[in-house]
C-alpha cells in the first residue's frame, strides 16, 4: 500500500498481517479523497477500526490537521505506530489501543468533536445503529462520517444521521452521512 497524494505521496505503508484486517485499496482510497478534498485542509479526522491507519494518514498526508485512528488490535496498533512515525506524521495523531466504545466514552469525556469520521468495520457487522448513536456527538456541526462497507449490503445505521450519497467500487462501497 502507499499514500496516494500530498504530502507524503508514493510512500509506502504496511498494513496488519493476516485476515484481521482489510486494508482499503489504494484505487478505492484515490476515488474516496479525490471527492473529500475540499473538505480536508486543517480538519480533525477519527478513524475508527483503523487497521493500518492508511485512511487517517492519507487524510493527513492531504491537508487534515490532525487524526485519531483507534483498533482494538495489537498488531493493527503496531502497524499505525510504525507507518505515523515512519511517515513523520507522530505530531499530527494519535493511535488508541482499544475498542471503539472506549474510545468514543474517552473522547466524549474530553469534549472532542471531529469533522470527518471514517468507519470500516468488518464487513460481518453490519448493525451500526450503536456506532451511529454514539458517535453522534463527536461530530462537528459540519460533520461527514464515511462508512466503508461491502457493495451491495447496506449496514443498518439507524435515523441518527442522513444518508447523502453512496458510491461503489468493485466489491467495497463508501457510503456518506451528515446530520439529519
Amino acid at each position: 500500500m502507499r499514500i496516494i497524494a500530498g504530502e507524503a505521496r508514493g510512500r509506502r505503508i504496511d498494513a496488519p498481517a493476516g485476515r484481521n484486517t482489510r486494508p482499503t485499496l489504494d484505487r478505492v482510497r484515490e476515488n474516496l479523497f479525490n471527492i473529500l478534498q475540499n473538505r480536508l485542509i486543517g480538519r480533525t479526522v477519527l478513524d475508527l477500526f483503523a487497521g493500518s491507519g492508511a485512511l487517517s494518514l492519507e487524510a493527513i498526508s492531504r491537508g487534515a490537521a490532525f487524526a485519531v485512528m483507534v483498533d482494538s488490535s495489537r498488531e493493527a496498533h503496531r502497524v499505525q505506530m510504525r507507518n505515523t512515525e515512519g511517515l513523520g506524521f507522530s505530531d499530527r495523531a494519535e493511535i488508541l489501543l482499544c475498542d471503539w466504545h472506549q474510545a468514543v466514552s474517552r473522547l466524549k469525556s474530553e469534549g472532542r468533536t471531529f469533522d470527518l469520521v471514517f468507519l470500516d468495520p468488518p464487513y460481518s457487522m453490519t448493525d451500526l445503529q450503536e456506532v451511529f448513536r454514539a458517535i453522534h456527538p463527536l461530530l462537528s456541526a459540519d460533520g461527514l462520517v464515511i462508512l466503508e462497507h461491502e457493495a451491495g449490503v447496506q449496514p443498518m445505521t439507524g435515523d441518527t444521521l442522513r444518508k447523502t450519497d453512496e458510491r461503489k467500487w468493485g466489491f467495497c462501497a463508501v457510503t456518506f452521512f451528515t446530520e439529519a
